[in-house]
């Protein structure tokens, strides 16, 4: 019989590649993780490690559990988590990731509900942009994952189609510029009437989307700075090193020093939704969190 800390363990010695590093992971000892996975090599009868010299890789077997593994354990997690609320422990534990400028405006609020609500209740957070926040819940990383995602091509119809979807809210790009800029107080800037300025971008999926809708107004961006970081980009900006969009939430969770903020056309909109698997969906800590970060958005 397959047993699901095997399992854990096989995931953790395929995605670091040594039973050393896998024990770090885990927090456990090498010797530890080397008797688990003698364990589940008898349990499935066939090898699943080929070890040469320092080196390990996957036999085919291997590879088939390490793919099923993801699933498993995500079902047997929903399991738990459920049989646990029905039993009226009141524990449960949601695993949320979330991107940085949400992290810093729906999640606070959320997770300080929660505690208030649900004290039994632990919730740990991580940050990631999306697309790896959603591959994160998945792979069963997560429980819980905050992404957005912008109109037109930047995504296909059926990008989520195996998800719960909860969308909840619309947020808006404003355009930042240094203070005494000559479009600085304007009511509307179009985007067009930035051609010629610096540019400062953001994240790569913003990045992206950026040089998308620049294109879409006759030119393509001249960007001097990219950072992930939406302080380093409002301290850029309001050094008079260049100009940028933002995302309302990202221009809420900075202080805005030497910045004006325009609104530009054509208007840019992105959508913020939280995530998760139809079998954790039903979860009751998950399904609480959820309600949460619905609330909070509608603030």
């Amino acid at each position: 019989m397959i047993e699901a800390r095997h399992l854990r363990v096989l995931r953790a010695v395929a995605g670091t590649g040594s039973f050393s590093a896998a024990a770090r992971e885990l927090g456990c000892t090498q010797p530890a993780v080397s008797q688990q996975m003698k364990a589940l090599e008898q349990s499935a009868g066939t090898p699943l490690l080929i070890r040469t010299g320092r080196e390990m890789r996957l036999t085919q077997a291997g590879e088939a559990l390490v793919r099923h593994a993801a699933g498993i354990l995500a079902g047997l997690t929903a399991a738990e988590e459920e049989v646990a609320a029905i039993a009226g422990l009141r524990a449960g534990r949601v695993r949320l990731v979330s991107f940085p400028s949400g992290s810093s405006t729906l999640v606070p609020t959320a997770l300080a509900a929660m505690r208030a609500e649900h004290p039994g209740t632990r919730i740990s957070l991580v940050e990631a942009e999306p697309p790896r926040s959603v591959e994160m819940l998945r792979e069963g990383d997560c429980d819980l994952a905050l992404a957005f995602r912008y109109g037109g091509a930047d995504h296909s119809a059926a990008e989520w189609d195996d998800l719960v979807v909860r969308p909840l809210l619309t947020d808006r790009l404003v355009g930042l510029v240094p203070e005494g800029h000559r479009l600085a107080g304007a009511e509307r800037v179009g985007m067009a009437e930035l051609a010629d300025e610096p540019w400062i971008a953001g994240c790569p999926r913003c990045r992206r989307h950026l040089v998308d809708v620049c294109e879409g107004a006759g030119f393509t961006p001249r960007i001097d700075f990219a950072t992930d970081d939406y302080p380093a980009v409002v301290g850029l900006v309001g050094a008079g090193l260049g100009v940028a969009v933002l995302p309302e939430l990202a221009v809420e969770s900075v202080r805005a020093k030497g910045v004006s903020t325009v609104a530009v056309e054509p208007a840019v909109e992105r959508e913020v939704v939280a995530l998760t698997l139809p079998d954790l969906a039903r979860v009751p800590a998950v399904a609480a969190t959820l309600a949460e970060l619905e609330r909070a958005a509608a603030r």
